[in-house]
């Protein structure tokens, strides 16, 4: 994939980016991605150095961390880069959108493969974690501020912390339009639920003293 197809994608991508020269010059997400396509052959190629230094002029240019090591697939998009993380051991597939603030981190200090495994047309909100050497299935939607910590299934929607499959293969587990400033919690809705019934017996409770009263 040549640099100029990574320019349409933001095009495709980002309702802001209204021109190829506006993505090309004012795309940080751009620009992160680029420089690690570039850190990421140096990698390739043992040059670890300075594989580490264009990906420290990276961070400091876009604010986005990517390790040279990472492994990106064809059609990645960053919206925004602020906060980005991602991982040494991280592989993403093809057609995969993050935005601000996502981290594709490790839970573990050791050698091996220790970050998460991203599939094909994957969406991963602002400020969503995705910890540990996980597998993302393609087609998997990650609502913003979620954490994953465990394999997700292609074809699911995962919000929340931890983060709960709340759509399977397009049948909704919790109603949701995917909105990423509504999106549901099924903690929150659990409880609210169980608040509900604590009232309901609180007014039966109510009922019965107030009949008890009266036998008297």
């Amino acid at each position: 994939m040549s640099w100029k197809d990574s320019v349409y994608t933001v095009i495709e991508r980002d309702p802001a980016a209204k021109s190829f020269n506006e993505a090309l010059w004012f795309s940080p997400g751009l620009h992160a991605i680029l420089l690690q396509r570039i850190s990421h052959r140096q990698f390739l190629k043992g040059n670890f150095m300075l594989a580490r230094a264009i990906n420290y002029f990276g961070r400091f240019l876009t604010g986005a961390d990517i390790h040279p090591g990472a492994t990106i697939g064809n059609g990645f998009f960053i919206d925004h880069a602020t906060g980005v993380v991602i991982g040494e051991t991280s592989i993403i597939g093809e057609n995969v959108s993050i935005f601000q603030g996502v981290t594709l981190g490790g839970v573990s200090t050791s050698k091996a493969k220790r970050h998460p495994t991203i599939g094909n047309n994957v969406t991963i909100g602002a400020g969503a974690i995705v910890l540990g050497d996980i597998t993302i299935g393609d087609c998997v939607k990650i609502g913003a501020g979620s954490v994953v910590t465990k394999d997700v299934p292609p074809n699911c929607t995962v919000v929340g912390v931890p983060g709960r499959v709340v759509k399977r293969e397009g049948v909704p587990v919790v109603k949701t339009d995917l909105r990423r400033d509504e999106l549901p919690d099924p903690l929150r809705d659990a409880i609210t639920n169980m608040s509900d019934k604590i009232s309901e017996m609180d007014r039966r409770l109510a009922l019965l003293e107030e009949q008890l009263k009266k036998q008297k």
